[in-house]
């Protein structure tokens, strides 16, 4: 499958669609802890589940980004000797700072690692900091899990 090149965008919210707009809510319900499901979530606020996987990791609130400059990244990363310092080198050469690291043990060849990182100080766009991960060759998937604190 061909990697798409992931590009960022800031959009007024009056422009964004219903359910773009009913997923911040959901996370920002179930990351306040007002409820205790992803299903309770999407009912209060009258949205499917289907949308809301669809657009979670996709829609983030600007102001947490802008305000926090933390990202969390989610990896799934084949099991080779090196992989997490080849990981962190580059998340460094980038002028972030590593705040988290959290990393599954491997099974069947294959881990999690999730990162929290500091951007504030960051040389390139994180759009370009992802392209730069996703080429790596151990890399299999990378996502933005979360923006803010």
């Amino acid at each position: 499958m061909a990697q798409m090149d992931e590009k960022f965008y800031l959009v007024r919210s009056d422009v964004l669609p219903e359910s773009m707009k009913k997923t911040l809510e959901v996370k920002e319900l179930l990351e306040r802890e007002k409820v205790t499901s992803i299903h309770e979530a999407v009912k209060q606020v009258d949205l499917s589940r289907s949308a809301f996987y669809k657009y979670r990791d996709t829609v983030f609130p600007f102001q947490a980004m802008v305000k926090e400059r933390m990202i969390t990244l989610f990896f799934y990363l084949e099991d080779r000797a090196g992989t997490l310092s080849n990981l962190l080198r580059i998340v460094a050469n980038a002028g972030c700072n590593v705040l988290t690291i959290h990393q599954t043990i491997p099974l069947q060849g294959k881990a999690n690692v999730t990162l929290s990182i500091n951007t504030s100080l960051m040389s390139i766009e994180i759009d370009q900091l992802l392209q730069q991960l996703k080429k790596l060759d151990f890399v299999i998937r990378v996502e933005i899990l979360s923006s803010g604190a």
